[in-house]
């Protein structure tokens, strides 16, 4: 069934209502499409026995995700037309737990631009109280309003309602029933807008008897009143009775309410029928029983549940898992195109024989699975459908007049805050599903899930292949701890470049089964990556930095003391910062003059290298720069694609230490969010190769530590005049101006800092925001001038990755053999020491104790900083014939050179 096309009912066909129909003498009264709609079960309730079941609400009755999509979908485009344009974008959607928080996001959708927000059943330490309501008929009653914004269900009800009067009655005219779209006796003139049209629409499965959302309108009434309300439903069931009580309400309020729903029809209930229900239950109950007793043999121990494996989604960053604290455009915006490669991730993890898959979702966390079935709808070709579990507790009986054939029953496993139940998904066992995938957020990934009654546990047993996709729970900044450091919880940028709170996952507080190793290992929680403005003066959207702030902490020393500290192994170069060099105003003008002559070699070089990436690494890379002469080159290749293909690919910022290591902890956080075999490492320029060899090592011996496998130690840069790389946008060694500063070109970020006494077992390494030199920040200068040049470069980039791809690029490691040689002609003995290439000289001289330059007999350009530099610092340059490089910077072999060497406890090395 797909949209409101219907299907007859043949002698063949079984209405899904009938058994309860005939034993209780409950009649559905509407047209034949109702009946498609809805079927019929029963449940233990003492307010209300039978149970509506919807075939297109994706709750009890697995369905194809596009037709339980399109239906809230189209019930969004119906109140849009009802409203007008003006209307629909001044409305906000609230929807209702647990039931319709997936079918008032859709109409959120099909609104275009609402923000959505959905009552919830689960407490937020920290998150102020909006409003609540009650429930009546439900199992469970308490709802919850939570908005991140407070002003989200704030009415205005201005001037419309002062020119009515405060105590105007509107007539039952100002009541809209299902699908009538005449005049509602709003008597303002066609077109007319006023402050006072924004509108709250309410969304629930079924308008029965009205009082949940009557209860709700009340409520929020009396704090915010407002002039219009619209109430949508896939169907209004009420009775005649019920139908008045709507229009009182609203000349009641002085409020026009609006209803839309799909279909309508009633209920007819004979006399007694709570209690024939009741009794109905008890004895089919029993029943059940019985036969589980009389027919109960040992399970075998070939039955034992299989291992569930884990689709890492790479859920976007700064997107809330639904609309419990609220849905904004701005977030709709980023979580469209990141969809089909979460699709994609999903379909490659499915086995090749899987044609049949559910979609199973979590309780109120029904928008995120839904939209992940509706995108490998479009990137598979297989049948899926949709679903999710649930609180309520129904009786299923297997029989095809039945709405609820089958029941699973498992542990509630995200700690709800009425303590531990029951919960039950329907219709799944029995079902045929090759695989399921379950999606659950990450408050819910606990041991209860992934025990042997679990909820996973219980899915191996009725489908070849159990699939576990975690999207990460979302707390507003203002519910984090306050001991948790402001910058981990700071900001991603939108579409629109509002900020946008970055999303925190909420971590298992003990490890999980042997099914899900990979989590067994991993330290409780990983923060969120810091973001600007609050680290960083790079854009929220532009890079993620998985380190921690040390801002406060002073670590900067004198370059000489440094230096022997380091040299005479009382120090590793990582444990304390150089003095920033504040640059001359002749050397700042020296920069900005080599950035506008190479600003177009630049640009094709990173378009080059993106290129490259994109067609050997997948459509969707994950772009790691290693902090922090990467991430300028990562910042870039990340505009290159948007700019040239449209797609926001992630990008974040790790620490890689040469002879300590990358940072384990990021690579965890990494794995945990993305898939291992996408992330794509990114530098800016080679040396003589310490840190391509340096990550290799790493990598190796975070898999044999029981790290996540999957990692492509290769590093794609921007320049490799050391031949040590495959994927590169140049080999030559030319002047690329983000080496000519320190931090004012990075963002305003320190090297990073790795020290036992303030990094922990558990802790991302360390970096500085150098806040204090913003007036000297040309980072976003650097960046714009760079990618404003893109467009002038394409063809060439296009021909450029034409050779690439077809040519030999096996690394020569020409640099490393150069480095030995030079520091065997030279006396050094010791190849820490000789930092080959325009990048690397530079450092020297900013950061080092320098001992003198060798240049390439006839550069020019490329070294006009490099001699200026040299000069304010009283170092020689001597011209060299033959040289590999463009030019080579030694450090001073003065401090005990016998300290240095390969145990990582000298200067920093490319």
């Amino acid at each position: 069934m797909s949209g409101r096309t219907a299907t007859k009912e043949t002698a063949n066909v079984v209405w899904s209502g009938s058994w309860v129909a005939e034993r209780l003498g409950v009649e559905l009264v509407g047209d034949s499409e109702l009946r498609e709609l809805l079927g019929l079960a029963l449940r233990r309730n003492p307010k209300r026995a039978h149970l509506l079941v919807s075939q297109v609400l994706g709750k009890h009755v697995p369905q194809h995700p596009s037709v339980v999509y399109g239906a809230g979908f189209e019930l969004g485009r119906r109140v849009r037309e009802l409203l007008g344009e003006a209307g629909a974008r001044r409305a906000v959607v609230l929807g209702y737990a647990e039931t319709a928080t997936g079918l008032g996001h859709a109409v959120a959708d099909g609104l275009g631009t609402a923000p959505y927000l959905h009552s919830t059943r689960r407490p937020v330490e920290g998150v102020a109280r909006a409003g609540g309501f009650e429930e009546s008929h439900s199992h469970a009653t308490s709802h919850l309003l939570l908005p991140e914004d407070p002003d989200l269900l704030a009415g205005d009800v201005g001037g419309a309602r002062d020119a009515c009067g405060a105590g105007d009655k509107r007539d039952a005219r100002d009541v809209r029933d299902a699908g009538d779209v005449s005049d509602a006796g709003d008597v303002r003139d066609p077109g007319e807008t006023h402050s006072s049209d924004a509108v709250l629409v309410l969304v629930d499965d079924e308008f029965s008897t009205g009082n949940t959302v009557l209860n709700t309108i009340r409520a929020l009434h009396e704090r915010n009143p407002r002039n219009r309300y619209v109430i949508v439903a896939l169907v209004d069931m009420r009775s005649p009775a019920d139908r008045g009580r709507l229009a009182d309400f609203a000349a009641e309020i002085g409020a026009r309410v609006d209803l839309v729903a799909r279909n309508s029809g009633t209920v007819r209930l004979p006399d007694g029928v709570l209690e024939k229900g009741q009794a109905l239950v008890t004895a089919e109950e029993v029943a059940q029983e019985g036969e589980r007793q009389a027919g109960a043999t040992p399970r075998p121990a070939s039955d034992a549940p299989r291992p569930c494996a884990r689709v890492e989604l790479g859920w976007p960053a700064g997107v809330p898992d639904g609309g419990r604290h609220g849905f904004t455009p701005a977030h709709r915006a980023r979580l469209e195109p990141a969809l089909p490669a979460m699709a994609d991730r999903i379909a490659a993890a499915l086995d090749d024989g899987a044609r049949r898959v559910l979609i199973l979702g979590f309780e109120e966390l029904m928008y995120a699975p839904l939209r992940l079935g509706t995108a490998l709808e479009d990137r598979a070709d297989i049948e899926v459908r949709f679903s999710t579990t649930t609180r309520s507790p129904v009786l299923a009986v297997d029989d095809p007049g039945y709405a609820i054939r089958t029941r699973l029953v498992f542990p509630a496993h995200d700690d709800p805050a009425d303590g531990p139940g029951d919960r039950y998904a329907y219709n799944v066992a029995g079902a045929g599903f090759d695989a399921i995938v379950a999606v659950v957020d990450s408050t819910a990934d606990t041991p209860e899930l992934h025990a042997p009654d679990g909820l996973l546990a219980q899915l191996a047993a009725h489908t070849a292949q159990v699939l576990l996709a975690v999207v990460p729970s979302y707390i507003p900044p203002e519910a984090i701890p306050a001991a948790t450091p402001a910058a981990e919880i700071s900001a991603a940028a939108g579409e629109s470049g509002v900020p946008l709170p970055s999303a925190v996952p909420v971590p298992s507080a003990a490890p999980v089964p042997s099914y899900a190793p990979e989590r067994q290992e991993e330290p409780r929680m990983l923060p969120e990556p810091l973001r600007g403005p609050a680290f960083s003066s790079y854009a929220p959207d532009e890079v993620g930095w998985l380190l921690q702030d040390l801002s406060g902490t002073e670590l900067e020393a004198p370059t000489e003391e440094r230096e022997e500290a380091i040299q005479s192994g009382g120090a590793h170069y990582a444990e304390s910062l150089p003095v920033e060099y504040q640059p001359s105003d002749q050397y700042q003008d020296l920069f900005k003059a080599a950035l506008d002559l190479s600003a177009a070699r630049i640009a094709r070089a990173v378009g080059t290298v993106t290129e490259t990436v994109l067609a050997e690494r997948g459509p969707r890379p994950v772009l790691v720069s290693l902090a922090r002469a990467g991430t300028p080159v990562g910042v870039l290749m990340r505009r290159w694609a948007r700019q040239r293909h449209g797609v926001d690919l992630p990008h974040y910022a790790v620490s890689i230490v040469r002879g300590r290591g990358i940072d384990a902890n990021a690579l965890r956080w990494l794995a945990a969010h993305h898939n291992s075999a996408d992330i794509v490492f990114v530098d800016g320029w080679t040396g003589k190769g310490a840190i391509t060899r340096e990550l290799a090592a790493a990598i190796a011996e975070f898999e044999e530590s029981g790290g996540t496998e999957g990692f492509n130690p290769e590093i794609a840069v921007l320049a490799d005049p050391g031949g040590c790389v495959r994927t590169y946008g140049t080999r030559e060694d030319f002047l690329i101006p983000s080496a000519c500063l320190n931090s004012t070109v990075s963002g305003l970020i320190s090297r990073t800092v790795l020290r036992s006494d303030l990094v922990g077992p558990e802790d991302f390494h360390g970096a500085k925001f150098y806040r204090e030199l913003a007036g000297s920040d040309v980072s976003g200068h650097f960046l714009d001038t760079v990618a404003d040049r893109f467009g002038e470069v394409a063809d060439a980039v296009d021909a450029d990755v034409k050779e690439l791809l077809t040519a030999d690029r096996a690394p020569t490691w020409e640099g490393w053999a150069a480095v030995e040689r030079i520091s065997e002609e030279y006396g050094i003995h010791d190849v820490n020491l000789v930092k080959p290439g325009v990048g690397e000289t530079t450092r020297v001289l900013l950061r080092r104790v320098p001992w003198k330059i060798l240049a390439k007999r006839g550069a020019g350009a490329d070294l006009e900083h490099i001699r200026l530099l040299a000069e304010q610092r009283g170092v020689p340059v001597e011209e060299v014939a033959e040289l590999p490089y463009t030019c080579v910077g030694l450090i001073h072999p003065k401090y005990t050179r016998g300290a240095t060497g390969a145990d990582g406890r000298a200067v920093e090395s490319k």
